[in-house]
């Protein structure tokens, strides 16, 4: 059986009433500016990492080629070897 959520309700020595704890729309501006930084951090990680992996794919790009071109090359040495 599920349980109920309860609500809690906070009171005072004195009987008022506790405000409930403000939301992150309600954050001082020190701490709004924090987390900005802090997703502004975590994007240029994002971009820093996707450049890497960018110009690492692109430096490997004319090995890669030139691994293809000689395979094919020793593939067909191969088959002309094997005509004869």
């Amino acid at each position: 059986m599920k349980r109920a959520r309860t609500v809690i309700l906070d009171l005072t020595p004195e009987g008022e009433f506790v405000s409930p704890p403000r939301g992150p729309e309600r954050l001082p501006w020190p701490m709004r500016l924090a987390l900005a930084g802090a997703v502004v951090a975590v994007l240029l990680g994002v971009i820093a990492f996707a450049a890497f992996a960018f110009w690492l794919a692109v430096t490997l790009l004319p090995v890669v080629i030139l691994a293809g071109l000689i395979a094919y090359g020793a593939l067909r040495f191969q088959l002309w070897r094997d005509r004869r």
